[in-house]
């Protein structure tokens, strides 16, 4: 018979926390006090956001271990994704946790992006340590936060236990917390102390054989695939053979070659761990999410991890325009390695999905939303990748009894200023969106709705433009409903290049009464590429490369450069919003560009008669 021990050295924690409320702050500081660096050490903010992405979105992409020592107690923290398009990540994490730290804004109270988490955490039954950061920005409201914070917990179910929940005071940027927000100490000692006594040690098997399900995936150039869990019971030391059970069943043996534990900022090789600890460990040529690792003796695989299914699909193709091969690394647009990169994705990217297509330089990507894909998208890009897409496009559902067809469901979560509310509706309302509740406090809206994902592709660049940046945006997947019917796509056609060369300012000049346009002069084009919007629906080709015929007489001043409108600027979010059904972006590291499936305007003609005559039947 197993015997339950307690690990009172150890306690294993995740943060929750909304975009922007400190979190990784927080755990810089928690770092610096713990004495992860010599005071004279020159650290970097936001030491955890290592990813230039999650930099720059202010975002939380990978979840990313890391271990402080307090009071000669180990402190493993395991900051996870705040996006909802990224549970796969928070799905695993949670796993190898006992409690979490949910932070606040002291001003803005506990955000919709926090629920998708918060929500998982209490399900699983963890305990929760609320941190009220930020309590010195002016308007800082601590004591309604908290009470939005419990209303929350009720209204995601938490039981009578979690409800009663411990809180502490924070100010993350200067390293300071305390037990209320007016009694603040010189650093985060309540915090760590708060943690120790809270959040259970683990209660672990260890006279049992070694088990541990694989949760994160890494790869090390030198070492190879890196799995990483929390050991469930008995010890894994290096060099002992184990056996490998996949979800299915089948079972591989192997040895553990590498064996680290986390501590500080990075890995710390060890000849021996137990249950209860978080380890990475090597020597295994291929590792997947929910593998159990364990002793040879044991039969039975560790129960895998259920992760949401995809939504949204968008397909990924070698680059096929007339610039292909001009800016990516050389070879790294080919079938072969673009397959390759894909399907090394869905090995640590557990909610991603990749499938052949009928054409064998063509692969179809599921993932959790679009942001999801597009982070994909802006990944490969950076990293030297060159292919094109196409426009994301949800995934349907047959529901078993009725056979209906059913779509995926986002709860959307709005907060605009009071006179913008109406714009908000109407745009929200032509997407099939159906308001569920709506409260104003001091001349800031909050409205929610549930509306099919169809109707959410690309709407987040829209929505910002309308508010002038203003407004906030978030979604969760709420579920799958009947398909509500046609949502109306972009109102404009484009403008589309009809000859290849370099476009002239004397060319766009004339042409500026067309539409307004995504290039300027100097611009390679080619046959087929979308050069700009029309100002009315339906496509029109034009030629931006025509040039001036030389003459001896001055320029009129409407044919100068002068008095052209600078081209429009798009970010990938604003390209995917844009794409038409018939249209691909072409992604390299230099640029994105938008273009037609069929570049001859001949025979785009065709097809479109053809598609015509099919409809008319």
């Amino acid at each position: 018979m197993s015997v339950v021990q307690v690990r009172n050295d150890i306690r294993n924690i995740a943060i929750i926390a909304h975009v922007d409320h400190g979190k990784t702050t927080l755990v810089d500081g928690m770092l610096k006090q713990s004495k992860v660096f010599r005071d004279s050490a020159n650290v970097g903010e936001r030491i955890l956001d290592s990813n230039d992405l999650e930099r720059e979105r202010g975002i939380t992409i990978l979840a990313k271990n890391t271990a402080v020592t307090w009071g000669g107690i180990k402190i493993n923290i395991v900051d996870t994704p705040g996006h909802a398009d990224f549970g796969g990540e928070v799905e695993r994490v949670l796993n190898m946790v006992d409690g979490a730290l949910l932070l606040v804004d002291a001003v803005e109270g506990p955000m919709p992006q926090t629920r998708f988490v918060l929500r998982k955490a209490l399900a699983l039954g963890l305990r929760i340590i609320v941190v009220i950061n930020k309590v010195d920005r002016p308007f800082a409201r601590p004591d309604e936060a908290l009470n939005e914070t419990f209303d929350l917990f009720i209204e995601l179910g938490a039981s009578d236990e979690q409800a009663e929940f411990p809180v502490v005071y924070a100010i993350g940027l200067v390293g300071r917390a305390g037990y209320v927000p007016a009694g603040l100490h010189s650093d985060l000692a309540p915090l760590f102390e708060t943690i120790i006594k809270e959040v259970p040690s683990p209660h672990v098997e260890m006279d049992d054989p070694a088990r541990l399900l694989v949760t994160t995936l890494e790869y090390d150039n030198y070492k190879g695939q890196i799995g990483i869990g929390r050991i469930m019971s008995g010890k894994f030391r290096h060099g002992m053979p184990v056996v490998q059970i996949k979800a299915d069943g089948r079972r591989m043996n192997g040895r553990i070659e590498y064996l680290f534990t986390f501590h500080n900022l990075s890995k710390q090789e060890v000849e021996e761990a137990s249950a209860g600890d978080i380890i990475a460990f090597g020597g295994f040529s291929e590792l997947h999410i929910s593998d159990t690792i364990a002793d040879i003796s044991v039969t039975e695989a560790l129960p895998p991890i259920s992760v949401e299914e995809p939504t949204v699909r968008m397909t990924f193709g070698v680059n096929t325009s007339p610039l292909a091969g001009r800016e990516g690394k050389t070879g790294w647009g080919t079938s072969r390695r673009l397959r390759q990169r894909l399907y090394d994705e869905t090995r640590s990217n557990v909610a991603l999905r990749v499938a052949e297509s009928d054409s064998p330089d063509k692969f179809v990507v599921s993932g959790r939303g679009e942001l999801h894909l597009g982070i994909l998208i802006e990944t490969m890009r950076r990293e030297g990748y060159e292919f094109e897409v196409s426009k994301p496009e949800v995934i349907y559902r047959e529901d078993p009894e009725t056979g209906e067809v059913l779509e995926p469901i986002e709860e959307v979560h709005i907060e605009v200023a009071e006179n913008l509310v109406g714009t908000v509706v109407e745009l929200l309302g032509g997407r099939r969106g159906i308001m569920t509740d709506m409260s104003t406090e001091n001349t800031t809206t909050y409205l929610k709705y549930l509306v099919p994902t169809r109707g959410m592709l690309g709407f987040r660049s829209q929505f910002m433009r309308s508010t002038s940046g203003m407004g906030q945006i978030h979604s969760l997947h709420h579920g799958y409903d009947p398909v509500s019917g046609e949502i109306p796509g972009r109102q404009f056609g484009s403008l589309v290049a009809m000859e290849t060369g370099t476009a002239t300012a004397y060319a766009l000049v004339n042409l500026e009464q067309r539409g307004s346009f995504f290039i300027g002069p100097s611009v390679d084009v080619y046959e087929g590429m979308v050069v700009g919007e029309h100002i009315r629906p339906g496509d029109l080709d034009l030629n931006v490369i025509k040039a001036k015929h030389l003459t001896n007489h001055r320029a009129k001043p409407s044919e100068t450069t002068s008095s052209l409108t600078p081209p429009r600027d798009f970010s990938l979010d604003d390209w995917i919003e844009f794409m038409a059904e018939d249209e691909l972006l072409e992604v390299t590291p230099a640029n994105l560009r938008l273009r037609k499936r069929i570049l001859n305007s001949e025979e785009r003609l065709k097809e479109r008669k053809r598609r015509e005559k099919i409809i008319a039947g």
